[in-house]
């Protein structure tokens, strides 16, 4: 029985054992046919995260690309205790937010007066996910940034309020007048209706 208690515990102190492994070793050794490998393996998923970020093509491949750059150099840092997609998507998030402070995105300073919101549920719809991403677009980069970093990228809003410097129930409140403005975009956009 101890045997097994420890057998466990210690699998969970091992590293996080990546599939691609042997390029991430040969990029930590310099090799530049590695790195274009890896940059190959993660571009899509990195540009997305960008995208959804920054909500503008040409300024998310920038970011995404400077991302890029800042981990290749900081590959020794990268210490497999996490999942190398995981380590490398938490940099290229905090590069589009620092894209995002330099543009000065403003985040809404939430009092108890305001912090109150109402979260109304919508009636079930099949919608389209083209029409979806398009509201998405349209919300405030405030609203955006923190629907997106809570619903797509998987933060809770202890994380959030740390990765923007806001509190956590602005965080909330943030997340409730987004879903809400997103609801109130999408009203009347249903394709298909369930009784």
């Amino acid at each position: 029985m101890r045997s097994s208690l420890n057998q466990k515990l210690d699998s969970l102190n091992t590293l996080y054992k990546n599939i691609h492994q042997e390029i991430i070793d040969q990029c930590k050794e310099g090799s530049q046919k590695a790195q274009f490998q890896l940059y190959k393996l993660y571009y899509k998923a990195m540009y997305s995260v960008c995208l959804r970020i920054i909500n503008d093509g040409m300024e998310a491949e920038d970011v995404m690309q400077e991302a890029f750059l800042s981990a290749l150099s900081k590959m020794e840092s990268y210490k497999g205790e996490v999942s190398f997609g995981a380590w490398l998507k938490r940099i290229v998030v905090n590069r589009s937010l620092d894209y995002l402070k330099k543009r000065k995105v403003q985040f809404e300073v939430i009092n108890e007066r305001t912090a109150q919101v109402a979260d109304y549920q919508m009636e079930t719809k099949e919608i389209d996910s083209k029409v979806v991403k398009d509201a998405i677009h349209n919300l405030s980069d405030g609203y955006r940034v923190v629907l997106s970093l809570y619903l797509i990228e998987g933060y809770d809003h202890e994380e959030i309020s740390q990765i923007l410097g806001i509190s956590n129930s602005s965080s909330r409140t943030q997340l409730l007048r987004a879903k809400n403005k997103l609801r109130e975009l999408l009203k009347g956009k249903e394709i298909f209706s369930y009784n």
